[in-house]
Order: structure tokens, then sequence, then C-alpha cells
């Protein structure tokens, strides 16, 4: 390809975090809640991360959002980026997805020319004290723009908003933007409120005006699961939570389109990020009859897909579905993403993945979706 391909969907996890950071760099008053670092584990020399009561929010060093140990065999991906010795630099300190320079080495093994880079949120959106939450954001935050400025033109990277409040949410978006920020990524927690609420002004009024957009990352629905017996249980759980996981996030595509957020915003801009596509077709063919059928009283102007290929984007790693309906759903609103370094990414064999999946994409909606709409999103260098 005559262009450079960035990734749309990278990570940087809580478990390779410099293990002190929230400690160090929280007001006085905070410091004993802050989550830390301590020698605990299965075996001797393990390190977790734990929270203000004790409890375990991974292995130091582990893999993905959650901190897992790497087991060889268990995942196939895994065991393919394991073979990088990514794991086992990380069990060692090395956190080679967490030093700018190092994560460069990363990208030129994949292939790509740049990435847009999320944070902790998993961790610090879900944390119960959500003033050690914002303020893990806040941290992250900081970290992040200094990481950016390793590699402005490769690392795009996403703020952290804190939940349960959407005033404070504006404000730290509003200081993302001043500290060079991509974007700003509000936790998927149940706290939330729904994204129809008017509450929600002050956030889409600051997206607007910033001019950078609001990251929605999919983490699924873990709801209402029974006590877990056996470890058979486990999978059969998660194996039913990864099948649905990206297609949960129709529900928040919606109460934004029929919350009026976009019709009120024209210059707002919401990313769903890992969602996969292949949902979107039925998804906006709901939202546009339910529209026309007995809720024309929503005040919107434009049928609710229209808003979508107006405003709104989705990243994906794999989705053959999505790629077969690429007409319904638009290649100007698709990204695509690695998911570096996720166990479910594709990462390092990524170019193969592209190879294998766009081939029947034309080669302007190649372009799209693996160049021009992260230039036109993110601000990336374009391709002369």
């Amino acid at each position: 390809m005559d262009y450079p391909i960035y990734s749309a969907d990278g990570h940087i996890d809580l478990p390779c975090m410099p293990a002190e950071i929230f400690v160090e760099n929280s007001p006085a008053s905070l410091r004993d809640r802050m989550p830390k670092v301590i020698e605990r584990g299965q075996n001797d020399g393990d390190r977790q991360w734990v929270n203000a009561d004790g409890k375990s929010m991974g292995l130091y060093g582990g893999m993905g959002s959650g901190g897992r140990r790497y087991v060889p065999g268990v995942i196939n991906r895994a065991d393919r980026m394991a073979a990088t010795g990514l794991f086992e630099d990380q069990a060692r300190g090395i956190m080679r997805t967490a030093d700018p320079e190092l994560r460069l080495k990363e990208q030129d093994r994949d292939g790509v020319a740049g990435e847009v880079i999320y944070g902790i949120l998993g961790a610090a959106g879900r944390a119960k004290d959500l003033e050690v939450g914002a303020q893990m954001g806040r941290i992250y935050n900081d970290f992040a723009a200094e990481f950016r400025k390793t590699a402005p033109d490769r690392f795009a990277m996403v703020g952290c908003l804190p939940a349960g409040s959407p005033e404070e949410a504006a404000i730290e978006l509003r200081r993302c933007a001043e500290l060079g920020l991509s974007g700003g990524e509000l936790p998927m927690v149940e706290s939330n409120l729904p994204f129809w609420k008017d509450e929600w002004e002050p956030l889409w009024i600051a997206a607007e005006e910033t001019g950078i957009p609001i990251q929605l990352h999919t983490v699924g629905n873990m709801r209402n699961a029974p006590p877990l017996t056996n470890p058979l249980d486990y999978h059969r759980l998660l194996a039913t939570a990864l099948t649905e996981f990206q297609m949960a996030m129709a529900t928040h595509l919606a109460a934004i389109i029929f919350g009026g957020a976009l019709e009120r915003h024209p210059g707002l801009r919401v990313v769903i990020g890992e969602a996969g596509a292949g949902w979107l077709p039925y998804a906006m063919e709901r939202m546009d009859y339910e529209w026309e059928d007995q809720f024309q009283n929503l005040e919107l102007t434009m049928k609710p897909s229209e808003y979508y290929r107006r405003q709104m984007f989705v990243t994906f790693q794999q989705d053959e579905t999505g790629i077969a309906n690429i007409d319904r759903i638009g290649a100007e609103t698709l990204l695509w993403g690695s998911d570096f370094p996720h166990p479910d990414g594709i990462w390092p064999d990524s170019q193969d993945i592209i190879k294998n999946q766009f081939g029947v994409l034309n080669p302007e909606q190649r372009r799209l979706i693996l160049h021009d709409n992260a230039v036109r999103l993110y601000g990336f260098p374009t391709a002369a």
C-alpha cells in the first residue's frame, strides 16, 4: 500500500503501568486509597496490583487489562504474542507496551505507522471509590500526555474520563484537550446514567467545543452472573460474554442518537471502540423503523442511521460480516485496529490479517478504513 496504516485501537493497561505512579502522584489525603503493587501471589516473587481493600487488580506485568497470568496453550493468539517474548519481558518488569520507545518498535514489528491508544479506564472507571477513580484517570492522562510527546505523529492518546458525573467528565475532557490528548473515554459502568439523559449535555458541549471525540470502548455485559461453582462454569460464562460483548454496544449507539445529542451538536463525534461492525446494519434498520413508526416526537430531523453515518465511528479487528455489508455501514465510519496488546488482538500479524480480510474491498474503501478516517479523526500525518 502506498500510504501508512494506522491502528485505531490499542491499549496501555493497568498491569503494565509504573508500580508507584498512583501513590506518588496523589495528594497525601488520597495516597492510602490508591492502587499499588505489593509482593503477593501464587509464586515466589509475584507482584500484584491491589486496591485500598487489598483486593487484587491483576498481576503486575500480567496479560491484558485484567492482569491474567500467561499460561501456554490456553489462548492461541496469546501464544503467538508470547513467541515475541512480550509476556516474558513483562514478568521481568520490562513493559514494552507502556514504554514509548519500546512501543514504537512494536508498531514497526506490526507494520503500522501509528496507534490510537486507550488507557486504564477498565480499572479507573470501575473503582468503587469515585474519588480514587477520578484521580487515577487524571494521573493516567498526565502520563499519556508525556508518552505522546515522544512521537506525536505516531501516538494518539485517549484520556480517561471519570465515572459518576457528566459535569466532572466535561471538565476533564477539556483538560485532555489542553494536554494534547486525542479524545476522552467514558467508562462503561452500570452506575452511568443512560446516554439519552439530558444530564450528559455538558459533556456533549465540551466535546463539540474542543473538537475531540468521545470514546465508548466495549466491555460487554457480565451482569447477573450466577455463582460460579467450577472452572467449566467460568468458561461457559466467558464464552457467552465474548459472543455478545460487541453487540451490547447497540444500546449506547441508540441512546446517544435517540437522546438527540447528535442532532443538537453536529460537531460532536463519537467512537465506539472494539465493537465490530457486523451488527450495525441491523441496528440501524431497527432504529430507522422504530423512529418512523412511533418515535418521531423525539425531535430528530434525520433518520437515526443518518446521524450514525454523519458523526459516529466504530473500530474492529476482524469482521467478515461487517466487511461484507460495507455499503450499508459506510466505509467512512470504520476504523481498523489491532487491539494490541490484548490477547484477543491480532498483533503482530496485522498485515497478514488485513490482506486476507480486506481483499474484497475496493482501494478507496481500504484506504478510508486503514488511513483516511484515522487522519481525519485523530490528526495523524496523511500520505503524500
